[in-house]
């Protein structure tokens, strides 16, 4: 359980942050003289070199977005003609790509964040650009909102790349695509020329993710625990109906991989902020304002009360709930997780989105106890062992697990337990909750997907 610090603020973990983004500077110099694109987009660093690991290309928006958060919180204009250039050169593609459900992780961190610091003042106006931008979101977000399978109850979701019939839980917060698409005005149009509003897509998919990824102790099944989540919900297509959870990259079903547990955490209360903005008329057709940010609400806390219980001392957590050499740490919720222990690695990656999620949630609540709790993970996560201080490691959040069941993590030593690398995810989402406290330290506008 997190051992919440009251006296943390933003402004005490200022140095901090700076440091961070000085040590990021040094990294992302490193990436771009080294990485090639001809070798696919850098996933995961072995041995403290990014690498590419073909599953789908859904990192390559962190990697370009990076650069882009770097010039939103130093003001280098270096980071911002990189990830401009970048993007405009290379994310074509992930607009039109209809195979996987990654839009809003690859689209929004760069398009998103480009158009936003536009809209901002940060970059100069230009008609044309910001046209530009717009496009690209408008039509991720439709792209996006196309994989759709109707479920038995009615509603829906956006399925993952393994077909229709799998619910990722990772995707509640690839939901910005069609969030943002829809604040620009756009509608995708289906067959016969039919509007389909991508307001009530992201209602609908975040519903059905609420009631299928995740637990409530209500007596789904004997695993039943309050914020439990499932990585992947298992529907028949050819009825619609629910069959079973799974898990692509946790232990099991019926434990709870905690990177998904904190995509859960940052997407609903990411969407709870959007939703604040909705007026009443929009969400009055797709259920009311009420019932819409109850299930939202329920959900996020959930999920946020289960990290702060179930994360070690420090706020990090290890790689999965149940993962099954745990006990031989012994009472390892008490203390300070350990990434070098021999049993069981530790997910700074998990870390690193959970934070921005508890302090979303915190500020949207006005609530101390989640706010606290992410201060606490990022006084954490902002500091040796995790935050890498080797000039030749390419890496800034250390200690990343991506697929450990498949076994794609490096692991230095002979006991097979990964450690001492990073990954895109991490690194960038660790720039985003740093950016995102710098905002409110340096009382520029608040860090948001949409503008």
């Amino acid at each position: 359980m997190i051992q919440i610090r009251q006296d943390l603020t933003p402004a005490s973990l200022e140095t901090k942050i700076r440091a961070l983004f000085d040590a990021s500077a040094r990294k992302l110099r490193s990436i771009q003289s080294a990485w090639n694109p001809t070798q696919g987009a850098p996933v995961f660093t072995v041995e403290g070199q990014y690498v590419n690991r073909g599953w789908t290309e859904w990192t390559q928006g962190f990697q370009f977005g990076s650069d882009i958060l770097q010039f939103d919180a130093t003001g280098d204009a270096a980071f911002l003609e990189s990830g401009r250039s970048q993007t405009v050169r290379l994310m074509a593609p992930h607009i039109t790509h209809t195979g996987v459900h990654d839009h809003g992780f690859n689209n929004i961190s760069t398009y998103g964040n480009l158009l936003r610091l536009q809209h901002e003042g940060r970059i100069e106006a230009n008609q044309w650009e910001r046209n530009f931008y717009e496009l690209a979101i408008k039509c991720s977000g439709a792209v996006q909102a196309v994989r759709w399978t109707d479920i038995a109850d009615g509603g829906g979701y956006i399925y993952s790349f393994n077909g229709p019939h799998s619910l990722f839980v990772d995707t509640i917060r690839s939901l910005r695509a069609l969030a943002f698409s829809h604040r620009l005005g756009h509608v995708l149009m289906g067959e016969n020329d039919q509007p389909v509003s991508l307001l009530e897509r992201v209602i609908e998919h975040a519903s059905a993710t609420a009631e299928y990824a995740i637990y409530y102790d209500e007596g789904r099944d004997i695993y039943d625990v309050r914020g439990r989540t499932a990585h992947e919900s298992i529907f028949n297509v050819n009825d619609g109906n629910f069959r079973c959870s799974n898990s692509q990259q946790g232990y099991a079903p019926f434990t709870t991989w905690t990177r998904g547990l904190a995509w859960a955490m940052v997407g609903f209360a990411e969407q709870l902020e959007f939703l604040a903005t909705c007026s009443d008329d929009e969400l009055e057709p797709l259920g009311g304002r009420e019932d819409i940010e109850s299930f939202m609400r329920r959900a996020a806390e959930a999920t946020c009360d289960f990290y702060i219980d179930h994360a070690a001392a420090d706020g990090i957590p290890y790689w999965d709930t149940g993962a099954p050499n745990l006990d031989k740490l012994g009472d390892w919720g008490s203390r300070p997780a350990d990434p070098f222990n021999s049993h069981e690695p530790v997910d700074s990656s998990a870390a690193a989105i959970a934070a921005q999620g508890l302090l979303r949630l915190g500020r949207y609540l006005d609530d101390s106890r989640y706010w606290q709790a992410g201060l606490t993970v990022c006084n954490s996560l902002f500091s040796e062992p995790y935050l890498s201080s080797d000039t030749k490691h390419q890496g800034l959040i250390l200690h990343a697990v991506y697929h450990r069941p498949n076994g794609w993590d490096h692991a230095p030593d002979d006991d097979g337990v990964p450690r001492g690398e990073a990954c895109m995810w991490g690194d960038y989402h660790a720039r985003e909750v740093a950016l995102y406290l710098l905002r409110l330290i340096e009382k520029k506008p608040y860090l948001r997907f949409w503008v």
